[in-house]
């Protein structure tokens, strides 16, 4: 086995491929062998796959994140380097100055080297790093419609015959159940869709086998939008542009799911220049975008990332989505959530947002098991009272008072 340490100095700035295509195998290998100082490690981590401490290497190692998790609130915190971007934008900045580059690869079923199930920002990381090493996993076979990559670009092969770990499935309890029900009655035929991770994508999704020719655009496929594709809901059959493909950045599913991309063609994966990218986006008529908030206030403005005074997440995508369906003929921004958080002792709905992740202009309908508000075009005040009313009933007298408060 070649040893990858060799391929390293200090200082350097280095890509670590993230989500359902993190390279576990070598880097474990990695951590068997000391590792020069002040390397920087740049990281997108998702939570309930990754779980990598790079700052734990050695004590000059610092992470660049895009996206905090668990484990890297737990870390130095003068070693974690959290970058507020929107994925879109992250592509740009992986697209330079990188010296070393660390992803994940496999064959498909002919013997084709292709990345994935996960190629975010990899195009852009190899337009710019120094150095490629490549996990070349032989657990699994590469989904036919990831992104080939040609052998010669990889100066390193560290070969595993490692399973990918899966992630976990989304438990789905009544009021998860109920916004899905609320959310896929704004779904109609055609709509093109783009959901996220969780309890209430996953109820959304469910709720969908009596739509027709549906499309997928987005950052994520799993085993919803598998289910809707083999069952005729999704076709792709009305999009504009990649009629009858399902385009995605990176699937997050089991061993089942594994194997039937690896027979799927129509399931496309592109970089986030693409998925996230308004300019192709805007030619998707009717594109919805559904995505998930820790709190939105009176005015509309969405809070997706910061609670109790710390960064629990990032930006990530929804913003991109957001403006994207905003751009769309007939598309329509969404935020689906729980009215309320902590067993209810908190409103989801409050008079000012902790954090402000997306702007009151960025979105058209919010969506609780309280209601939809569809506040797209209304002025301040009326919004305001749209939002009260589907916040849980015990908090909406203070959230009254604090409209008249104004």
């Amino acid at each position: 086995m070649v040893d990858v340490h060799q391929f390293f100095s200090p200082g350097q700035r280095v890509y670590v491929a993230g989500s359902s295509n993190e390279p576990k195998g070598l880097l474990d290998h990695l951590a068997t062998a000391p590792l020069p100082d002040d390397l920087n490690f740049l990281h997108f981590p998702l939570p309930g796959l990754n779980a990598t401490d790079f700052t734990a290497l050695n004590p000059t190692a610092v992470v660049t994140t895009f996206f905090m998790s668990p484990t890297l609130a737990k870390a130095d915190p003068a070693r974690v380097q959290f970058l507020p971007m929107q994925m879109r934008a992250v592509f740009d900045y992986l697209s330079e100055d990188i010296d070393v580059a660390l992803l994940q690869v496999a064959f498909d079923r002919d013997g084709v080297l292709r990345m994935g199930p996960n190629v975010d920002f990899n195009a852009g990381v190899l337009g710019a790093a120094k150095t490629v090493i490549a996990e070349l996993n032989r657990s699994f076979v590469a989904p036919l419609g990831g992104t080939v990559i040609d052998p010669a670009k990889i100066d390193c092969f560290y070969e595993t015959d490692r399973n990918l770990t899966p992630m976990p499935e989304a438990s789905i309890d009544d009021a998860a159940q109920t916004i899905g029900r609320l959310v896929a009655e704004l779904i109609m035929d055609g709509d093109c869709l783009q959901t996220g991770i969780g309890a209430i994508p996953a109820a959304i999704l469910r709720q969908l086998i009596d739509k027709n020719d549906l499309g997928l655009h987005g950052g994520l496929i799993d085993s919803g939008g598998q289910k809707l594709i083999q069952g005729g809901q999704v076709t792709g059959a009305r999009k504009a542009i990649d009629q009858g493909r399902h385009v995605t950045g990176m699937a997050l599913g089991g061993p089942d799911f594994n194997e039937w991309l690896a027979e799927t063609p129509e399931v496309v994966f592109r970089g986030a220049d693409y998925t996230h990218e308004i300019g192709v986006i805007r030619q998707l008529e009717r594109f919805v975008s559904v995505n998930s908030a820790v709190e939105v206030d009176l005015l509309g403005h969405v809070n997706a990332e910061y609670a109790g005074g710390r960064q629990i997440s990032g930006t990530g995508g929804s913003v991109d989505f957001m403006r994207a369906a905003k751009a769309s003929r007939g598309g329509r921004s969404i935020v689906a959530m729980t009215a309320t958080a902590r067993g209810g002792s908190v409103s989801r709905i409050v008079p000012r947002v902790e954090m402000v992740t997306a702007l009151r202009t960025d979105v058209d309908i919010v969506v609780t098991e309280h209601g939809v508000a569809q506040i797209k075009n209304l002025p301040v005040r009326a919004r305001a009272e749209a939002l009260v009313q589907i916040a849980a009933p015990e908090f909406r007298d203070e959230l009254r008072y604090r409209i008249d408060q104004r």
